[in-house]
């Protein structure tokens, strides 16, 4: 097939991730070359060469930087994404699979005559609502988790659920822990993960905590972060998958501390296939990812009951987390659902498109 993938715009896909949305992009579109597809991938500029993506755009994420330029900023997402939809339009595509988070594409789905995928990986807020009330009516949505597909229900009833997956190559399995024992916690250093709260209950479970991502909201890091710094706290910067991967599973146990309703959690997954135990907030899909065999959840935002958890996460089976990213999170497995799904909403359009036959008497 000749497949658009259509990313969103705010940071490129390419390593080191910016989040967990843009290495999922990433797998998915490597993993369809892979398969043989000829993938088009739409993101903007700093994305990974390797995938030959047309970059439509500086990164849009700069206004969280820097409000006085969000205003332009928005225009000229805008006018990106109508470009990308010329392109999508003229380039011959046999499906389209649209990862954009943005109201633009889903407008103008209907008058394409593709067939189109859209995957769900936020929960519903206001301009992309705005982009699935008016998508093409036979558009196939896609859920990341159960959790996320119920709280689209009302706009999107019966979703199907595919899992995010990670790749288990990458975030291999590792049995022993170091010693003396510390815990990890990576993501977007930004209000809504929550890594104050994860820092003060490190320091109350009795464990130093070493953390990894890009510090993308200068206001947060200066009013919450710095503060708290101290000899028990190391900043590892924004790395690669693979050198996340050697940190994570040297750790006793993973922290996982969102302060919004996660709507999956990669670095969860990720956490599991290092064999890396998870200690996190009861959020969104996170009650649907982990189990009692390889994690713990806290009340959200209570920093001491998650410092509970740590201390109970820390010691159960790794094993138990490598079995359980193995059977549900492995991007192999996401990638052949994907496929399946195409291969349904390909036929079903095919169906529809195919002329009816009159007979004598006027009956099909």
């Amino acid at each position: 097939m000749k497949i658009a993938v259509l990313a969103h715009l705010k940071y490129p896909i390419g390593q080191p991730y910016a989040g967990g949305l843009e290495m999922h992009t990433h797998l998915l579109t490597v993993a369809l070359k892979r398969h043989g597809h000829d993938v088009t991938l739409f993101a903007s500029r700093g994305s990974d060469p390797a995938l030959d993506p047309v970059m439509l755009c500086d990164p849009t994420g700069d206004a969280v930087a820097d409000p006085e330029r969000e205003e332009a900023i928005d225009r000229a997402e805008y006018e990106a994404y109508r470009r990308m939809m010329e392109m999508v339009a003229a380039g011959g595509f046999d499906l389209v699979h649209n990862n954009s988070l943005h109201a633009l594409p889903l407008q103008q789905s209907a008058r394409l005559g593709l067939p189109w995928v859209t995957v769900l990986h936020t929960p519903p807020f206001e301009a992309l609502v705005s982009g699935v009330v008016k998508a093409d009516p036979d558009m196939a949505f896609l859920a990341v988790s159960p959790s996320l597909a119920q709280e689209w229900e009302s706009l999107v009833p019966g979703a199907q659920v595919v899992d995010n997956g990670v790749d288990l190559s990458t975030f291999a399995y590792s049995d022993t822990p170091d010693d003396p024992p510390f815990a990890f916690w990576s993501g977007r250093i930004v209000p809504e993960k929550g890594l104050h709260l994860a820092i003060d209950a490190a320091r109350a479970a009795g464990l130093p905590l070493q953390f990894a991502g890009p510090k993308l909201n200068p206001g947060y890091w200066a009013a919450e972060i710095a503060p708290r710094l101290g000899p028990d706290l190391t900043h590892l910067g924004h790395l690669s998958h693979r050198d996340l991967a050697h940190h994570l599973g040297r750790a006793r146990v993973a922290i996982v501390s969102p302060r919004w309703e996660e709507p999956f959690g990669l670095v969860v997954a990720e956490a599991l296939a290092c064999g890396t135990p998870v200690a996190a907030f009861r959020r969104g899909a996170l009650p649907n990812i982990l189990d009692a065999q390889c994690g713990r959840l806290a009340r959200p935002d209570d920093s001491q009951d998650l410092s509970v958890a740590i201390r109970e996460a820390a010691n159960l089976s790794r094993r138990a987390c490598r079995d359980r990213a193995e059977a549900l999170y492995d991007a192999a497995a996401m990638t052949e659902r994907y496929l399946e799904t195409y291969d349904a909403v390909m036929t079903r359009c095919a169906e529809r498109a195919r002329p009816t036959l009159r007979v004598a008497g006027g009956r099909a």
